[in-house]
């Protein structure tokens, strides 16, 4: 039986990558985001592997309803992978906008914690995989990057997490990018890193023997 993986930010860039990649290497995924008409769209493309599902990441009833639809729909959930993410128009942090940081807090702290309090009893019964997006903002500093701070709370996150799930046979993988080219930035990167290669790493990590643990994986352009 084909094994799931249920991804947030599945609407575009490396959550929309992942999905047909981990699609390609025969698991069902459930596609989470808020955009509906884009994450119906992927899923038709995708085929009757693929379940679209509505979903605020920073809703705890929207959480466990997506999780709840994906194992009836599924028969269980093997994977989950926290990839919603967001940054700031305003840099710094004297000249920072706090209700920016607020949002930002909420979607890049916040619901990785919430996903991972919500998937774990469906993880359990799996010995599942829990992985979640960091970046190179998670293990350099930048100058007054609250950005950077939120994914330097993901980087000791997912460890802890990792030595947690652990005791039951479960893992967890950071995957770490430097500047990816997703709408995530205003202007095309081509010569930077491709949604394509984050999307392999996810599928490396997810189809390691139970003998190993892929705690991190850090990418960055060759350019």
């Amino acid at each position: 039986m084909a094994k799931t993986l249920l991804i947030t930010g599945a609407s575009s860039g490396i959550g929309a990558a992942s999905a047909k990649a981990a699609a390609n290497a025969g698991w069902n995924v459930a596609l989470c985001a808020r955009s509906t008409d884009k994450i119906e769209k992927l899923a038709s493309e995708i085929g009757h592997h693929a379940l679209a599902i509505t979903c605020d990441v920073t809703n705890r009833d929207e959480i466990r309803s997506a999780l709840e639809k994906t194992a009836e729909h599924f028969g269980g959930i093997d994977a989950v992978y926290a990839n919603a993410g967001t940054g700031v128009e305003q840099a710094g942090i004297e000249n920072g906008d706090p209700d920016e940081w607020h949002t930002m807090i909420h979607v890049n702290v916040l619901a990785p914690l919430l996903l991972a309090h919500e998937a774990i009893p469906f993880l359990k019964k799996t010995k599942g995989h829990y992985i979640v997006t960091g970046s190179k903002a998670g293990r350099d500093s930048f100058k007054g990057s609250v950005y950077s701070a939120t994914k330097h709370f993901i980087h000791g996150f997912g460890e802890n997490l990792a030595e947690e799930m652990r005791e039951w046979g479960g893992r967890a993988t950071i995957i770490a990018p430097g500047m990816v080219n997703t709408p995530f930035f205003d202007e095309p990167k081509p010569d930077k890193i491709q949604p394509e290669d984050v999307a392999n790493a996810v599928v490396y990590a997810l189809s390691q023997p139970k003998t190993a643990a892929v705690r991190e994986i850090y990418i960055m352009p060759n350019d």
